[in-house]
């Protein structure tokens, strides 16, 4: 069918395959899913060109916001765009006009209201709105010259024909189209029919547009959150790999992915994605672990994009980074609650352990202690015999030296099972490390191992048993003396730290494995030989600091040495 009728068309003929045509692209347009400004600028371009008009204004209102945008073929309309929040304006209303002509404005507001005289030559039965000549049209007032500051439907005295169609997506008048032509007599009625069938047509576009934006976020976001969720799920992984792995996720769940770029923050930790840094946008959401602010999820814009809902982002992505902050937050739980459990499985196997050695302990000593006693005393009467010779005396040296050493084990045994009784007394430390290791000077002498003391003068002194505190310090000593083997360098230090005693015991010597750690607090493990250890002297020091209230940690590069460190709290004198 060919529109082109005498007397029922204007110079702007529009055929109706061109019509077709140019629904088609527009359709085509929205289910690309341009950014707003993009898709009405290539709209308004199509309308230009198939209709001949010298200027097309769109003015139409979705989500709270008011979108209009505006497109010539002469150099002084060149394509705009501009959005206002409707609840921003400042009477609370925001126009439908460009101007302060309020008869065009109370036009454009019975188009959208469906208030017409349809009795007008100059209204269709849908409401549209069309002149061939402006200038006869009187109800508008005087007329001004044309101004291109502002964006809005505009009717002036330097276009002759208009056209203005409502914007309707479903039931709801949304907007106007506004057509015009510096020519008189260049619409028609035939082409205002197909302008209108366009109206629908822009109006399902601006629909198909929003609901296929709408869907492709949709996947985006839950391809995030999959992706997230398939991190947790494979063997062995660490929640340093899942905040790692995690942060690259996030930038192509984003309207504009390739300007986007993520960073999570969790305590002291940062992960960022590629390329992030140059920021003219963000969005962030906390990281709440256990009701604790313990991070952010950051996402970065590195270019201007056009505003939507919060800046440059979309209300779904703000709903998005919560989500997505609260999943991280429910896995981080989950991880520590997980290293939590196994905490006290450990805590549960150690105590398991030492209830089965006190009970080895109770009944094994009993049994062994009379026939020890015999054996040592024994042994000793026989070396005081006469006539000995130099063999027997040499083996009765060995069977007591053994005895002795047996002893010395169950009584190790006895106080790693059961602890010992404190006697507390009021002391300085600093004098106890003097005086009480002064014995192990030599022995660091003789193996090349220089010693030294940074004990802080302003130490106050400790509540303690101080032949507890002897024995501890003796097994530290003793263990760094073992663990340098070439010589090396002993420091012993000591300082307060509000209301603790902090002693650190330093070596050089040869470290100890990572795989190896954990377990040198655990009774009879130990590195060493046979003739150098039995495995309870770090125990005991263990028990012996925990029973003062007090904290011992331990710090080991391999070829670099060890550093203990004790911490205990500082009590009244006698407490």
């Amino acid at each position: 069918m060919n529109v082109n009728k005498s007397g029922n068309s204007g110079n702007g003929t529009v055929e109706l395959k061109e019509y077709w045509a140019l629904s088609n692209q527009i359709i085509e347009l929205a289910s690309k899913g341009y950014p707003r400004p993009q898709f009405l600028k290539d709209v308004l371009q199509l309308l230009l060109r198939i209709t001949g008009s010298d200027v097309i204004e769109l003015v139409y209102r979705d989500g709270g916001r008011q979108f209009s945008c505006r497109a010539g073929v002469d150099a002084g309309y060149v394509y705009r765009f501009e959005q206002v929040a409707l609840s921003n304006s400042g009477n609370g209303k925001v126009r439908w006009s460009h101007g302060d002509n309020e008869a065009v404005e109370s036009l454009c507001r019975d188009i959208i209201n469906r208030r017409f005289d349809r009795a007008l030559p100059c209204f269709t039965g849908n409401g549209s709105f069309w002149t061939d000549d402006i200038d006869k049209i009187a109800f508008l007032g005087e007329l001004q010259a044309e101004v291109t500051d502002n964006l809005g439907v505009n009717i002036n005295r330097d276009f002759k024909s208009v056209v203005i169609i409502p914007i309707d997506i479903g039931h709801e008048r949304v907007g106007l189209l506004e057509l015009r032509s510096r020519a008189t007599g260049y619409f028609g009625m035939h082409e205002v029919d197909l302008f209108e069938q366009m109206g629908r047509t822009i109006g399902n576009a601006l629909t198909h547009r929003r609901i296929h934006i709408a869907i492709r976020e949709r996947v985006k976001e839950l391809t995030c959150l999959y992706g997230i969720a398939k991190l947790v799920q494979r063997p062995n992984i660490t929640l340093d790999i899942i905040l790692q792995e995690a942060v690259k996720l996030l930038p192509p769940a984003w309207l504009y992915p390739e300007i986007a770029s993520a960073q999570i923050v969790f305590n002291d930790q940062v992960y960022i994605s590629p390329n992030f840094g140059k920021v003219v946008h963000r969005m962030k959401a906390d990281l709440v672990v256990y009701d604790q602010n313990c991070g952010h999820v950051e996402i970065r814009y590195a270019e201007e994009r056009p505003p939507l809902d919060d800046g440059p982002f979309l209300r779904e992505e703000r709903k998005l980074i919560e989500t997505i902050a609260q999943e991280l937050a429910l896995i981080i739980e989950q991880f520590q609650a997980e290293e939590k459990n196994i905490n006290l499985q450990e805590q549960l196997l150690h105590a398991d352990r030492l209830a089965t050695i006190g009970q080895l302990v109770a009944g094994v000593t009993h049994e062994l202690n009379e026939p020890l006693a015999n054996i040592l005393g024994f042994a000793q009467l026989a070396v005081k015999a006469p006539d000995l010779s130099h063999q027997v005396k040499s083996d009765l040296d060995k069977i007591i030296v053994s005895a002795l050493h047996s002893r010395e084990v169950i009584q190790k045994l006895l106080m790693s099972a059961r602890g010992t009784p404190t006697a507390k007394d009021y002391f300085s430390i600093n004098d106890l490390i003097t005086d009480g290791l002064s014995f192990l000077k030599s022995r660091c002498v003789k193996s090349g191992i220089e010693l030294i003391c940074h004990l802080d003068p302003d130490s106050p002194q400790l509540t303690a048993d101080r032949s507890q505190m002897i024995q501890v310090m003796t097994n530290l000593v003793v263990n760094a003396i073992q663990a340098m083997p070439f010589g090396g360098r002993l420091i012993i230090t000591t300082k307060r730290e509000r209301e603790n005693l902090v002693i650190t015991v330093a070596d050089s010597g040869t470290g100890i494995e990572e795989k190896v750690i954990g377990k040198i607090f655990d009774p009879f493990f130990t590195t060493k030989g046979s003739d150098q250890g039995t495995g309870l002297g770090l125990p005991i020091v263990r028990n012996i600091i925990s029973s003062h209230g007090g904290t011992i940690s331990v710090q080991s590069e391999l070829g670099k040495g060890t550093t203990f460190t004790l911490i205990l709290p500082l009590g009244p004198p006698g407490g």
